[in-house]
């Protein structure tokens, strides 16, 4: 007998009852992103392994550790995208989107990583994301902390995450602070960690970032960014903070916030919960006005974020935050009890969906006795049944049974059930 396959490590399947909660999800996004006029833009899964080279950066964890690289039959280096936003920059430059205009643009859907697969963390997993080109002004930073927020009530997680918040400045602010830093660093090269250490001469920001406890007091004592920043990056951040004041968002300013990807500038952010242990972060962004330009294109202002689905439907799970209306249960279950009744069960079921289109109905297949029918229509989760046997055909009528009450069964008239049905269900199923 030949060895079953199994999926790959850390590359999950998702179940028929997991599909309703991320269809809710997915829904609400979706939803939200029309109310906000921003448009949906969907992306290759495998690009050039330049693309995110020149872009995340060839020194971080992402490049050198964590991406599914491979040569195809040209030889050609293809990668599987492990973000959104290097793919997003280079469709919107590829097909002309930033020629003299402003973006506001949404993606959802999946990336790779092959990194420890962990509860809520997995080596294919999903993002949602928005990407907005050509606006430079702290408006547009406040516009997609504020879409964020208002995601998190809809959930009904508003009460259980938290805005973090730091400027990192210009890139020429940036980089006298980086002096700084190595400075600073140089004289406590024992407390750091071996990746601290190579970190140091490539990219040092990212020591702010680290999670190693021992090394927690020799970060704390480091130069703080904020302390440096030009005057044009202050103001852009106290006027984005001045928006946020307005809107009464409450916000954190986190100095040590430097996020793990090179592109970024100015207004970085972070939503974090502490109700998934240490997998505390289910939302980040900030600006990268300079991505542009380092793929090959005009300076563009930039600024947008990115959410992984996996932990934010876990999050809604660990808090019983699953409303009833993302597993919608089925309405009517219809069965037929011989093979005329069968095909006239199947013309039924038609019938209705064409009348009631949010009837949620599923007609019997495969035969049985009519107790093994029951039985199913019962572990459907249907509220009703209807019935369709030798009577039922004569009479040209449906016997309704109530799953879910006590209630005497009803043969009604197959012309009128249309009619009467939504109030059988007690809910509006709509009218063709």
């Amino acid at each position: 007998m030949s060895k079953k396959i199994q999926a790959i490590r850390g590359m999950n399947d998702l179940l028929p009852d997991q599909s309703p909660l991320w269809q809710y999800f997915e829904g609400q996004v979706r939803a939200l992103m029309g109310r906000y006029g921003y448009d949906e833009i969907r992306t290759p899964v495998v690009e050039q392994t330049a693309l995110f080279k020149r872009s995340i950066g060839e020194v971080t964890d992402i490049v050198e550790k964590e991406m599914y690289t491979f040569e195809d039959r040209n030889g050609d280096s293809l990668t599987l995208r492990p973000e959104g936003t290097a793919s997003c920059v280079r469709a919107a430059m590829q097909q002309g989107l930033l020629h003299n205009q402003t973006q506001r643009l949404w993606y959802q859907g999946p990336m790779f990583r092959h990194e420890r697969p962990q509860k809520g963390r997995y080596r294919q997993f999903h993002q949602v994301g928005i990407e907005t080109y050509g606006l430079e002004g702290p408006d547009i930073d406040a516009e997609v902390i504020l879409l964020s927020a208002r995601l998190w009530k809809q959930l009904g997680l508003d009460k259980h995450v938290t805005l973090e918040l730091n400027s990192l400045g210009s890139i020429d602010a940036r980089a006298a602070y980086r002096d700084l830093l190595v400075a600073y660093f140089e004289q406590h090269l024992d407390a750091l960690d071996e990746d601290s250490q190579r970190r140091l001469a490539s990219n040092p920001m990212r020591i702010l970032d680290s999670k190693n406890p021992a090394m927690a007091d020799v970060i704390e004592g480091a130069p703080k960014l904020m302390d440096h920043l030009d005057e044009e990056s202050r103001s852009h951040f106290e006027e984005l903070t001045a928006i946020l004041d307005a809107a009464g968002i409450d916000y954190v300013i986190n100095p040590r916030l430097v996020r793990g990807l090179d592109y970024y500038s100015r207004t970085v952010f972070e939503w974090t919960t502490t109700a998934l242990g240490s997998q505390g972060t289910v939302c980040a962004g900030g600006r990268y006005d300079g991505l542009v330009e380092q793929l090959g294109g005009k300076p563009t202002p930039a600024v947008g974020f990115a959410m992984g689905v996996e932990r934010l439907i876990l999050l809604l799970e660990t808090l019983e935050l699953v409303p009833d209306e993302a597993r919608p249960p089925l309405d009517a279950y219809v069965l037929g009890m011989d093979a005329a009744a069968t095909r006239s069960a199947l013309l039924l079921g038609e019938e209705l969906r064409g009348a009631l289109p949010g009837l949620r109905a599923q007609v019997h297949c495969g035969g049985g006795s009519f107790k093994s029918q029951i039985k199913k229509a019962d572990k459907s989760g249907a509220r009703l049944a209807l019935l369709i046997g030798e009577e039922e055909l004569a009479e040209n009528a449906v016997t309704v049974k109530f799953l879910r009450e006590d209630r005497e069964q009803q043969r009604l008239s197959r012309d009128t059930l249309a009619e009467v049905l939504p109030a059988l269900v007690d809910r509006p199923l709509g009218h063709a």
